[in-house]
């Protein structure tokens, strides 16, 4: 005998699957708020603000070698724009085949950050922008040589004078800092998967994914990886397997700062491969697992595991629109 049920009880069942399912999304809207989207730029410094002139300047040394002693490395050999801006290898490779202690950062969103480097040994971009070029394992020239090879270029003398009018010498220091920190301001991924989520667009994840974002907070992964580059700019101690690397302890000499680095950015971690300081971890199902073990004092199951990797992978934005340049 076919079974019938009459209107009012299918009303009844529909407002009760509704009422349920208005809980889950209140549920996840409290998860959903943990979270902020990836704005379009950075906060600019007022020292240095951020000009059409000063941009295009900044492409070009970001991509010329000459500022280097071999004349063949760049900073773009190292922040590849086909390889998430970074290089993925577990360290960088410099001056004269040099292996350096540390995996490469990218420069994707590092804007936002409060502290440059592993080690934050720079407050800033202008500051962390002339590092390389002097490092003996990185570029290994000094800045008055680069200085020197940059006013050899009429191109550059205009692009100079351009970008910082009025000055009687606009090539300098600063003014290389400055132009290389300005460029790197401009490259952000906003408009990633998760941030179309957070902006109201609930299918632009998985089920998948919204489980890991779930796991991500309960399980305190956002204590630390927070605001809209997932990352709260300071220092954590961590011994990665394999790192003997003492971490800002070299910067501050302070007992309390030994194997403490600072917190990465995972906008993009899925294309930023590999990870941790001495880029020893090679896949994100593992860096999940290293840090639930590491930070935590917890042992992921694989569900859970994979969950938060999608989670991670939603996180991977519009890459942005540059032009590479033309050198003289």
């Amino acid at each position: 005998m076919q079974s019938f049920k009459s209107p009012v009880y299918l009303a009844g069942a529909a407002l009760l699957i509704a009422s349920n399912m208005t809980l889950a999304d209140d549920d996840m809207e409290n998860y959903r708020l943990r979270f902020e989207p990836l704005p379009h730029l950075p906060p600019l410094p007022a020292e240095n603000s951020q000009t059409d002139e000063k941009v295009e300047l900044g492409n070009m040394l970001f991509f010329e070698p000459r500022i280097s002693a071999s004349g063949v490395i760049s900073c773009a050999t190292c922040h590849n724009p086909a390889l998430g801006w970074s290089d993925r290898i577990p360290r960088a490779v410099g001056h004269n085949g040099q292996i350096g202690e540390r995996n490469t950062p990218t420069v994707l969103n590092s804007g936002f950050l409060n502290a440059q480097f592993w080690d934050g040994r720079e407050p800033d971009l202008e500051g962390q922008a002339l590092g390389p070029i002097e490092a003996d394992v990185e570029m290994a020239m000094q800045l008055d040589h680069a200085l020197e090879r940059l006013a050899e270029f009429e191109l550059y003398q205009d692009k100079f004078a351009e970008a910082y009018p009025n000055q009687e010498d606009p090539i300098n220091a600063e003014n290389l800092g400055k132009a290389l920190a300005v460029f790197q301001r401009t490259l952000n991924t906003p408009n990633a998967p998760f941030d179309r989520y957070l902006q109201g667009d609930m299918n632009a994840i998985s089920e998948q994914a919204k489980n890991g974002m779930v796991a991500f907070v309960d399980n305190g992964c956002i204590a630390c990886h927070r605001g809209p580059n997932l990352t709260d700019s300071q220092f954590h101690a961590i011994q990665v397997p394999g790192s003997t690397d003492l971490g800002r302890y070299i910067v501050t000499g302070e007992e309390s700062d030994k194997y403490r680095f600072r917190t990465p950015t995972l906008r993009n971690v899925a294309v930023t491969y590999p990870y941790m300081n001495n880029g020893a971890t090679q896949t994100l199902e593992e860096a999940v697992a290293v840090m639930g073990q590491e930070m935590l004092g917890r042992e992921f199951d694989t569900t859970t595991i994979d969950e938060i990797t999608a989670f991670l992978h939603t996180l991977t934005g519009e890459m942005p629109e540059f032009d590479v340049p033309a050198l003289p």
